[in-house]
């Protein structure tokens, strides 16, 4: 089942950890520590393997992989050990990543999206291609009539006009070319009715958004806590500190503003309230690709005892995120393969803004990923 995974963004940090990772695994230098995929109740012949995974993608950086990967490993993100005996096999996924195509109109970028596909699912005789947005968060879109429907998409891609967000046109190539699409970032992708219908043409799953990775793990496996002790929280307030590329890109308010309404959706789905506070995402720096969040919450219990609870997490985004990415690879490989089409809720447990009717809770998402696991064997 030789499965491609194209990296929208392959030379970011999750994108980088994610094909070292799998170069690790699959030469037998690491262990899966983290793969959920890889549970006792998840693991089976439906997935592809990790040696089946041929990575190639997109990205408008010019830094080369191997230098990527070095730079990662001297912040501690990586080991060292392992870069240094991958040199060969990151050199080769490196020849595979393309600059972004540029276009006179979005439609032409699209196509040559669409023939970076193609040839990559040619080159190495592939089974099928997963395409995964790892870049950047985007600001929230302005609304388009265009997005609507397919064919007045298809008519205005061909005008001068900007009418999909840059994660939106890669989900209408990737669906276009005939490639599941996972959307790992808080952006738009694939949520706009027109590629709805699109996918469902081509017969094709997509799944997303806002990988889970740190403090809204931790909130969907606390807020249900909560909702079934009947204890009522009052307050939930959080402060995440991020350094690295990441950092940087959400120290824009409108992509930060995405980000935080992205966080804080399970607390209001799981308890059935949205209880008073924020998340506040702020950028330092000097933490690169590290990341820490404060979390205040206050509560009442019986008789309205006011109580309150404080975590602390610290943790390395990409080598959290990383894992997750070849999970959703294979698993939205092999919902592709069984003939599932449309958007996979059951992948919840992997996304903070799940798409469509997913549960919240963290012990009903895996249950719901086992299900849907033991479907497709």
């Amino acid at each position: 089942m030789r499965t491609g995974v194209w990296l929208v963004g392959a030379r970011g940090s999750v994108a980088v950890t994610s094909i070292v990772g799998a170069a690790a695994l699959r030469a037998g230098l690491t262990e899966p520590i983290g793969c959920v995929t890889e549970h006792p109740a998840l693991r089976g012949g439906a997935l592809p393997g990790f040696a089946d995974l041929v990575f190639g993608g997109h990205d408008i950086a010019t830094t080369g992989l191997l230098k990527r990967a070095e730079a990662l490993a001297a912040a501690g993100v990586v080991p060292a050990r392992l870069v240094a005996a991958l040199h060969s096999e990151l050199s080769a996924v490196d020849e595979e990543i393309r600059p972004l195509p540029h276009a006179e109109t979005q439609g032409g970028v699209a196509e040559a999206i669409v023939a970076d596909l193609a040839a990559f699912r040619e080159r190495h005789g592939l089974e099928r291609v997963v395409v995964v947005n790892v870049a950047s968060t985007e600001a929230a879109p302005v609304p388009h009539p265009a997005h609507a429907s397919l064919e007045a998409l298809r008519e205005a891609l061909q005008t001068p006009d900007v009418v999909l967000p840059p994660s939106s046109l890669v989900a209408y190539a990737a669906l276009t070319a005939g490639c599941a699409y996972v959307d790992f970032t808080p952006s738009t992708g694939a949520r706009l009715p027109a590629l709805h219908e699109l996918a469902q043409r081509q017969r094709l799953p997509y799944t997303g958004h806002d990988g889970k990775t740190g403090e809204t793990l931790l909130k969907s496996a606390l807020a249900p806590m909560f909702a079934m002790r009947r204890l009522s929280v009052r307050s939930w307030s959080g402060i995440n500190l991020l350094g690295g590329g990441d950092g940087a890109t959400l120290s824009e308010p409108a992509a930060n503003a995405a980000k935080s309404a992205s966080k804080q959706r399970v607390l209001g789905e799981t308890l059935g309230y949205v209880p008073d506070g924020h998340t506040r995402i702020e950028y330092v720096p000097d933490i690169g690709d590290f990341k820490t969040a404060w979390d205040l919450i206050t509560f009442a219990g019986f008789l309205g005892t006011p109580m309150r609870m404080e975590f602390t997490w610290h943790g390395c985004d990409s080598a959290l995120a990383a894992p997750l990415v070849l999970d959703l690879a294979r698993l939205t490989a092999a919902a592709h393969r069984s003939g599932r089409v449309g958007p996979l809720p059951e992948l919840a447990f992997f996304f903070k803004d799940p798409l469509g009717d997913a549960e919240h809770g963290l012990a009903a998402q895996f249950e719901a990923l086992v299900a849907f696991t033991a479907s497709l064997r």
